[in-house]
């Protein structure tokens, strides 16, 4: 993503990954909106959008994935937990 001096963000999409969705942006705009995107405008639009939905989609995702963490981690004390037994008592 390109630098931005007013919301600096560390979310980054990796040249190849960033080629593939600013051309599927052109073919969507183009067919679904019949709209011919600049290469300039659909980059500010991809910087926009991850901008706006990065952050919130990647924090989702934390969020899922500690949930599910942290649900395999119970069902592994319930499936594997092991009774303390003495001949003590």
């Amino acid at each position: 993503m390109r630098s931005s001096s007013r919301h600096p963000t560390r979310i980054r999409l990796e040249d190849e990954g960033r080629e593939r969705v600013l051309r599927a942006m052109g073919k969507f705009f183009g067919t679904e909106l019949d709209i011919e995107l600049s290469e300039f405008n659909a980059d500010r639009v991809l910087d926009f959008f991850v901008l706006e939905l990065g952050a919130p989609v990647y924090n989702q995702a934390i969020g899922d994935a500690r949930g599910f963490v942290q649900d395999k981690l119970e069902d592994l004390e319930a499936e594997f937990f092991e009774p303390e037994e003495s001949y003590a008592e």
